[in-house]
């Protein structure tokens, strides 16, 4: 009996990855009995992230009232399991740039607050494990904000306290961490971040990311100078240089933040979530892998889905059904893998093949088993 994994991620748009899988399972049962088909869904951090832990966490959503980037109160969502004393949390919830209208964004301004409020109530729910997503901020305040929601207190030289906004990065003198919330210390964190950006400088979290939060070019400049002030202040009070550290500046120097203050680790997407669903021990003895996604091009091999999959591969074969080849010839045949189906071709348009994703992809199954498996 052949064992086939079905790891995918999302089609975005069309088919969540939980749907990929029945219908994958459904092509392939309609040609042959003779399998044992697991479902190991997978995704990168990003959208559908919490789907897909929610599979393998068994837990449920809980809704708090939270401060949003600009500290009004709105109700927020996380992932918590009580039975695995887990939770994910996605930074963009309370966080996101998507909470702005246009004009409002504003990175000075913008501040993680409520992120630290949903890392709060999970501590006090008794969470040892907490997975946090920090994509899509609206942010450029290296996790001030969040530290203050758990209890750490920023000063200036007047010893005026700071709200934790990206302006105060500028005029904070001390860190005053004697009351932070008493489980901190005790809880595993593990930061889902799949960029390798350093804190300041030309290639980090102001110069790269801040204009697309609403930063005008005089505010990067400001931004840039308060991260690595910021930077200073830690280095003189915790002999710990952020700047050294790869993924420091990512969601607006929230990767260093998270570092510094919740003493996390900083890991890609698809890595934490592989070792959630307990993939590479479960690939083990299978004769196949089916993975996918809406679209394979360049940026699956930077710490999407597939190139998890690709890393985890040993003596398995592999195939890929995508909805969108976007490579040349030259470059798949560098992704050693066994079959490639491009379902968009089953399809008379594009958005016939958007809105049926489901029937062509069962149809790229049942070709599959009729010309791998008979």
């Amino acid at each position: 009996m052949t064992k086939i994994i079905l790891a995918p991620d999302k089609f975005k748009g069309s088919l969540t990855g939980m749907e990929f899988c029945d219908a994958v399972e459904r092509g392939i049962r309609k040609h042959t009995s003779d399998v044992e088909i697991t479902k190991l869904p997978l995704a990168d951090g990003g959208d559908g992230t919490i789907e897909v832990l929610n599979f393998y966490l068994e837990g449920e959503m809980n809704s708090i009232e939270v401060h949003d980037p600009l500290h009004r109160k709105i109700t927020a969502f996380y992932l918590y399991s009580e039975k695995k004393k887990t939770a994910y949390i996605e930074m963009a919830e309370a966080s996101g740039i998507r909470l702005l209208q246009g004009d409002e964004a504003n990175p000075m301004l913008t501040s993680t607050y409520g992120t630290g409020e949903l890392i709060k109530d999970a501590l006090d729910k008794g969470a040892e494990h907490i997975i946090l997503g920090i994509g899509g901020s609206a942010t450029n305040d290296a996790g001030l904000g969040m530290a203050r929601a758990l209890g750490y207190v920023f000063s200036d030289e007047n010893n005026c306290e700071l709200k934790g906004a990206g302006q105060d990065l500028i005029q904070l003198y001390s860190i005053d961490h004697s009351a932070v919330h008493p489980r901190l210390k005790e809880v595993k964190f593990e930061v889902a971040c799949d960029v390798d950006n350093p804190l300041y400088g030309e290639n980090g979290a102001a110069y790269i990311y801040s204009p697309q939060k609403g930063a005008a070019p005089k505010m990067v400049l400001e931004l840039d100078a308060g991260l690595q002030h910021f930077n200073e202040v830690v280095k003189k009070q915790f002999e710990l240089d952020l700047q050294l550290i790869s993924g420091a500046g990512a969601a607006g120097g929230l990767g260093a933040g998270c570092i510094l203050f919740l003493n996390a680790a900083l890991n890609p997407g698809i890595d934490l979530i592989k070792k959630e669903a307990n993939f590479d021990a479960l690939i083990k003895g299978a004769g196949w892998i089916i993975t996918g996604e809406g679209k394979l091009d360049e940026q699956t091999f930077s710490g999407k889905v597939i190139r998890g999959v690709l890393d985890s591969v040993t003596d398995q074969k592999l195939a890929i059904f995508c909805g969108l080849l976007d490579l040349d010839e030259a470059r798949v045949k560098e992704m050693n893998i066994d079959c490639l189906f491009e379902v968009s071709k089953y399809a008379a348009s594009t958005d016939d093949s958007i809105k049926n994703a489901g029937i062509y992809l069962e149809k790229s199954a049942e070709d599959f088993v009729l010309k791998f498996l008979q």
